[in-house]
């Protein structure tokens, strides 16, 4: 069970002490960075951390949040649990995250599950990589319980297990959770590197992309509506997040399936995970925990654990279906 560092059992604190508290990670080797091709013109930059003998090894990939890359701390804690265990580890940057809006013309989607696919079956194809478990948070924790959805009309994908850090499986109700008051910091500051990446991107493809709304643009589901949906053919933002969300195909899931989040959770509701399609799945195991505030779960530390409960809970999952 999942108990808080000291001073950290309210949920906003819990949120912004990870998220801004340093860690390093000195027995991580340095990755090899690769690039897949995952459409005619698109290429994503994933940074892979390698066994001696990588084909030998289980394979975990990780997705990361709404504007984070593979360097965020959560993503090279999980690597460097992952790689500790002898596993390989393989850090997925979506479209235009991590430096990367010179490989795309397009933008990325909270439902666009086509790349992780790519990459999971470049690497099987390249390296001989057949065992693979999946870890996502937030943003990426949605596209992670999507991508377990979906995997019946791919039967090819060798994913063994997923677990979903915090998952943002109903957007749209994810999306009224972080537009409320309380919330405004967050909001703000998604809102703003949103923009900012928007801004680059337009710098790279002047043609493709219109400015003249950006100004105006204050929230998620507005920039959602002005610039996502209608990119990617949604039309606009509420068809987006219906179809884009994990929920929709959550009662298709037939591999392990673990769900982490807390019920002070500031920016994604603990209530969507009651919904049906999970209850009622025997793949799908949800623990709600009291505390843990969004992707933070910071419990004490011991000899064998820096106490990041959230990235040692999910590798104990995924190496005990892999290994069954």
């Amino acid at each position: 069970p999942f108990r808080p560092r000291r001073g950290l059992s309210n949920g906003h604190v819990m949120t912004l002490v990870a998220w801004a508290r340093r860690r390093d990670f000195p027995a991580l080797p340095a990755p090899e960075a690769r690039l897949f091709d995952v459409a005619p013109d698109t290429r994503v930059l994933a940074h892979c951390y390698w066994q001696a003998d990588r084909a030998a090894a289980p394979t975990l990939l990780g997705l990361h949040g709404l504007e984070g890359s593979s360097s965020v701390h959560y993503m090279r804690g999980l690597a460097d649990k992952a790689w500790r265990r002898g596993w390989n580890a393989v850090l997925l940057n979506q479209r235009n995250c991590g430096g990367t809006e010179h490989l795309s013309p397009g933008l990325y989607h909270s439902g666009l599950t086509d790349d992780p696919r790519a990459v999971i079956r470049a690497l099987a194809a390249t390296d001989g990589l057949t065992r693979f478990g999946v870890v996502g948070y937030s943003l990426g924790g949605n596209l992670t319980v999507k991508l377990a959805g979906e995997l019946a009309d791919h039967p090819d994908i060798a994913v063994r297990g997923v677990v979903a850090i915090c998952p943002t499986i109903d957007l749209d109700r994810c999306v009224r959770e972080i537009e409320r008051r309380s919330n405004i910091a967050y909001h703000f500051n998604f809102v703003r590197n949103l923009k900012k990446r928007m801004r680059r991107k337009a710098e790279r493809h002047p043609d493709l992309f219109d400015l003249s709304e950006l100004d105006r643009v204050w929230t998620i589901r507005r920039f959602d509506d002005v610039y996502t949906a209608p990119h990617h053919g949604f039309g606009d933002a509420a068809r987006y997040y219906h179809r884009a969300s994990a929920i929709r195909v959550a009662d298709r899931i037939r591999v392990p399936t673990l769900i982490l989040a807390a019920a002070d959770d500031p920016v994604v509701p603990a209530g969507q995970f009651a919904d049906p399609a999970l209850a009622g799945n025997p793949y799908v195991r949800v623990e709600v925990t009291p505390h843990g505030g969004h992707c933070g779960f910071l419990a004490p530390p011991s000899r064998e654990d820096d106490g990041y409960w959230a990235e040692t809970t999910a590798l104990d999952f995924l190496s005990t279906v892999i290994s069954a």
